[in-house]
């Protein structure tokens, strides 16, 4: 056997489906997201699972939650699975953000691996805290299946990092829309990226919800 991670965006909350910046902010999942989190779950709980680990928020414990349940494994939660932090932009949109922050955003944008948010995290910093929970996995399970149930910004920066991406390009080459599964193989050549935002397990009408 070899490890194989699972990096699962939660489901959907109404900053994502209104496409805000929500980073601490901590919101529960809609009726939709709730009904996502429960599609993978049904989906994937056939799979052999080693370990399931999360993000601290209510967003992705909520998510994890149905899978835990039907495969009776814990949550192992990691402080360094959070989404970035978008300091005074939390809980804006993108026009709001680009008329208030004009001047950072356009920096962010061209590179948010070291150009942070008005007061809030650069990827570059989500990389090496995220990174250390990989090193973690990997050290514990090196084989079998591992769920990581995380954030937009922080699965796509992982991503990169695995995949010998510039983070500062993470927005850019990566795509995680809610409730998407995207699945890496450790191989003798290193990470082996099978599938990237996967989301079959999602009924048609849940994949065509708005939002981010």
């Amino acid at each position: 056997m070899v490890l194989t991670l699972y990096f699962l965006r939660h489901g959907q909350t109404s900053f994502s489906r209104a496409n805000a910046y929500c980073g601490e902010l901590d919101p529960p999942l809609t009726e939709a997201g709730l009904a996502m989190a429960e599609a993978f779950a049904e989906h994937y709980a056939q799979l052999p699972w080693q370990a399931v680990f999360v993000s601290p928020t209510l967003r992705t414990r909520t998510t994890a939650q149905f899978l835990c349940d039907r495969v009776g494994l814990p949550m192992q939660v990691r402080d360094g699975l959070r989404e970035i932090y978008y300091g005074q932009w939390e809980g804006l949109s993108p026009e709001e953000v680009n008329a208030k922050f004009h001047d950072d955003y356009v920096r962010w944008l061209a590179d948010p691996g070291w150009n942070a948010p008005t007061g809030g995290e650069r990827g570059i910093d989500i990389y090496y805290r995220s990174n250390a929970v990989l090193l973690e996995i990997e050290r514990e399970y090196p084989d079998g299946n591992v769920l990581i149930v995380s954030h937009k910004a922080t699965i796509r920066i992982m991503l990169c990092g695995l995949l010998g991406i510039d983070v500062g390009r993470f927005r850019d080459r990566i795509a995680a829309p809610v409730a998407s599964v995207s699945i890496v193989e450790y191989t003798s050549r290193g990470p082996l990226l099978l599938a990237l935002a996967e989301r079959s397990h999602l009924s048609p009408e849940l994949r065509q919800l708005p939002g981010t």
